[in-house]
């Protein structure tokens, strides 16, 4: 090619590059408007930008509060679109309670996760993140009925908490007074209660490896439920990319290494005449299931199903007591009215069992409060319509993300006189009485409603009147007041790391 020609040839693949790109941003455009197209009568939401859709609109740091302020403006069911995932956000106890309750199938599903790809393929999707259908249903009945028997055999679920109690107890003494953040003490208590009903044993609070181990799970809850999960789930593929995200993976791999180790333990010394605990309940079933070719009794799917009850088991509890003694610190009158009510019914000398609490009217509705402006789960899980279905006389259809703003409900300033303060007294009535309004629903409802809340409700009340009827917290001198309105998103939502002190009464 001659020099004097080059500059029109240059031209030329500059004209044709520009065509094949304007060509590709137009099909783009085209893919993304199909993308977005709505059927009609949906509901309602804020205008979005091309492919970011409203994921730009929204805090991920504080999704919550973004929901709350998209409440207000839209109403009781608001549309989104994150990335090119159309979503639902359903506000208000009637919105909530008609969809997971009254249309309870049509909402039963869930949507695919980006970050639990990776994570299904080694240990399957357990039953929290289970499509609905009959491998869910199969699941979670044998997993209901399972807890509930080994919580029951030999030493009951109540003498475990009691007994568990009196260690975590052991441990807040041992501080002497001094400063120290509760936060891995409450958690190596709950999630030993999880670990004898699943793994058949419990954990010393200075055993290294249990403690990496809840250290992972702690940044699992964080991380995917941070700023960098739901932009992973936004925007899957940067998952391909380096950077924080690889976090989550790292940290998954970490805790299904922990669990497998623990289901090969139990392989050695498995007895199927005498199951010892949930893993060999699994076990046993899944012999008896090998010759079913559709069975769910799979090792992969065991793996998630124990993931799973750890985290139903251990992570809301152990956050709802962290809030719970913040509170205590915060309000010592109220510290002080439990303490009074836990003398009169239970005495300094015996030690508190789940009867008492029919008794303990005040005591019960501060840990149900502590519940309630706590907020740990504020906007549930995700859930995924099953099929075309309706809401609030809007239209909603089938595979469309649905996320329940719990918060909405437990903050509903039409049920609650004081929404935004720590009140016990929104649970109860004018003679003292204990009285649970139909809005709070800190664990969902419905079909998908929390697995594990049945044992967290026996937790929490056995963990917190046993504390204080031992200890009154107290914050320590010298250091900045914690404020409550400072909380930390995750999958759950927490307190801000703070430190108190104990005293023996």
């Amino acid at each position: 090619m001659e020099l004097s020609a080059f500059p029109g040839f240059l031209s030329m693949i500059c004209d044709r590059f520009t065509v094949l790109a304007t060509f590709f941003m137009v099909l783009a455009l085209v893919f993304d408007y199909m993308k977005r197209r709505k059927c009609q009568n949906y509901p309602p939401g804020p205008r979005g930008f091309p492919f970011f859709g409203n994921s730009l609109q929204v805090d991920l740091n504080n999704p919550h509060l973004s929901f709350a302020k998209l409440w207000k403006e839209y109403g009781s069911v608001v549309s989104i679109q994150l990335g090119w995932t159309n979503t639902v956000i359903l506000n208000g106890y009637e919105a909530l309670k008609q969809a997971l309750v009254k249309k309870s199938e049509d909402f039963a599903d869930r949507p695919n996760l980006a970050i639990y790809e990776d994570f299904f393929k080694r240990a399957g999707e357990g039953i929290v993140f289970a499509k609905y259908g009959r491998w869910w249903k199969e699941q979670r009945k044998f997993s209901l009925l399972t807890l509930r028997n080994f919580g029951l055999r030999k030493k009951s679920l109540e003498t475990r908490i009691v007994e568990e109690a009196g260690f975590l107890n052991k441990e807040f003494e041992n501080a002497k007074g001094r400063p120290f953040d509760p936060h891995f003490y409450l958690s190596c208590a709950t999630s030993n209660i999880i670990c004898s009903i699943v793994f058949g044993e419990r954990f010393g609070y200075q055993d290294k490896t249990y403690l990496e181990f809840l250290n992972v799970f702690d940044e699992i809850f964080e991380l995917e439920g941070g700023f960098w999960g739901q932009l992973l789930n936004t925007f899957p593929f940067i998952r391909h990319f380096p950077g924080p995200h690889n976090k989550i993976f790292e940290n998954q791999n970490k805790a299904v290494e922990f669990v497998q180790e623990k289901v090969m333990e139990h392989k050695k010394q498995w007895d199927p005449n005498e199951p010892r605990d949930f893993i060999d309940a699994f076990l046993t079933e899944q012999e008896k299931m090998k010759h079913e070719p559709q069975t769910s009794f799979l090792e992969t799917n065991l793996l998630g199903t124990l993931f799973d009850l750890f985290a139903a088991g251990t992570e809301t509890t152990s956050t709802t007591l962290r809030w719970g003694l913040l509170f205590m610190v915060l309000y010592p009158n109220v510290q002080s009215k439990v303490q009074g009510e836990i003398d009169s019914v239970i005495g300094k000398e015996r030690k508190p069992i789940l009867e008492d609490r029919e008794e303990m009217p005040y005591t019960n509705a501060v840990i149900h409060e502590t519940q309630r402006l706590g907020n740990i789960v504020p906007n549930s899980l995700p859930h995924q319509t099953y099929r075309d279905t309706e809401v609030m006389g809007y239209t909603i259809p089938k595979g469309t993300t649905i996320i329940p703003n719990l918060s909405s409900a437990l903050f509903d300033e039409n049920v609650w006189s004081t929404p935004h303060q720590f009140n016990p007294g929104h649970f109860l009535n004018s003679e003292g009485s204990f009285v649970r309004p139909e809005a709070f629903i800190p664990f969902s409802a419905g079909r998908r409603v929390c697995l594990g809340e049945q044992l967290a409700k026996t937790e929490l009340f056995l963990f917190f009147t046993s504390m204080l009827q031992q200890f009154t917290f107290h914050l320590p001198e010298n250091e900045p007041r914690p404020n409550y309105t400072e909380s930390k998103f995750g999958i759950t939502l927490s307190p801000r790391a703070y430190r108190l002190c104990v005293k023996l009464r």
